[in-house]
């Protein structure tokens, strides 16, 4: 049986929120990616993780069709190995990130 390679994958935006269209357009995406299971690292970063590529390559084709009119959107697709290897240069870690190798064997 082949080991599951868990994927994460990061969204960075930035999107005008001049106008009240605006707004709500950058309001909606949020939310999107927050029902579609994304956490926010910091301010206009989600990550999400994936239960390998396949899944995260569907995930990708789902964001890309719920992209706001205006803005930069930028997506990608990193191994939970790298994901570990982040280091955080100021602040903490949020209760989110600090879902390590072994407890994701539990999904």
């Amino acid at each position: 049986m082949t080991a599951v390679r868990f994927m994460r994958l990061l969204v960075l935006f930035d999107l005008p929120t001049k106008t009240k269209k605006e707004r709500k357009e950058y309001t909606k995406f949020r939310k999107f990616l927050l029902k579609e299971g994304y956490e926010m690292l910091q301010l206009s970063v989600y990550c999400r993780i994936c239960k390998g590529q396949d899944t995260a390559e569907r995930y990708m084709s789902h964001l890309e069709t719920h992209l706001p009119p205006k803005g930069n959107v930028r997506a990608m697709m990193i191994t939970n190995t790298q994901y570990e290897r982040m280091k955080i240069l100021i602040g903490e870690d949020k209760k989110e990130e600090k879902i390590g190798s072994k407890q994701l064997l539990l999904f």
